[in-house]
């Protein structure tokens, strides 16, 4: 069985494809295979990362899913017997590659051939809380009971919380959400809020460079101690990573 993880936000610039690259090296650290694709139309920031060799696929022709190419996917899909297979999805291809997805019961199709698909949804602080709040509920309420949820909290914008100061964990949507989607969420990453220190800048620059964890604390360029505090952030994510056994 593969697992398909699919990042899913109706907003743009809250840190999909830093969660793909950061799951994609994640998920390589087990030694297990790791087929990465970029599917977003504007930005193809995931398939920057050379060492973690993403493929780009246009899935978009204008405003709707181009058949042929979504074919191509699901056969790529359909070609990994087991491993993970992680996908970026762009903020403009958001509505027409779900309503494409549950339209044509992808997702219970690749349940019938044996894998998981695992949305990857981001929640961020700040002016875009609410919209990814709703998108989150939007997810969460079209996707079929075969696909499992995970929830990434990124406070860049500021604290993942209402305009009232209510955390997100605590608020009606996640409840809700827990009550129609009970079982499928596996669980919660924390970006942690980097920006307070200069871990923040050193990993900012790592993302802008495309550079892997792996890259990054191999480089004599970087110092000591940026290698340090980035080996920090690498343990804050994967240890995260590991406590969801589901993934």
């Amino acid at each position: 069985m593969a697992k398909v993880h699919l990042t899913l936000q109706g907003k743009g610039g809250v840190g999909k494809s830093m969660m793909a690259a950061i799951l994609a090296q994640y998920k390589k650290s087990k030694g297990g295979s790791v087929l990465c694709i970029d599917t977003d139309p504007v930005n193809a920031t995931f398939e920057g990362y050379e060492t973690l060799n993403v493929r780009r696929l246009e899935i978009m022709d204008g405003d709707e899913i181009n058949s042929r190419n979504f074919d191509q996917l699901i056969e790529w899909i359909a070609s990994e017997e087991a491993g993970d297979i992680v996908i970026d999805n762009g903020a403009s291809s958001f509505v027409p590659l779900s309503s494409y997805l549950i339209g044509n019961q992808v997702p219970e199709m690749l349940a019938d051939m044996g894998h998981q698909l695992i949305a990857h949804i981001a929640i961020t602080g700040g002016q875009a809380y609410e919209d990814t709040v709703n998108g989150f509920e939007a997810i969460v309420g079209q996707y079929p009971k075969s696909t499992q949820f995970v929830i990434w909290l990124n406070p860049y914008w500021g604290p993942v919380q209402s305009s009232s100061g209510e955390p997100f964990e605590k608020s009606a949507e996640y409840k809700a959400a827990l009550k129609e989607a009970k079982g499928q969420i596996i669980g919660f990453v924390a970006v942690e809020d980097f920006k307070k220190d200069l871990a923040g800048r050193d990993f900012s620059e790592m993302l802008q460079a495309h550079m892997t964890f792996d890259e990054a604390l191999a480089s004599d360029s970087l110092s000591i101690m940026t290698r340090q505090r980035l080996k920090l952030v690498k343990k804050s994510f994967f240890d995260q990573l590991d406590n969801l056994p589901e993934l």
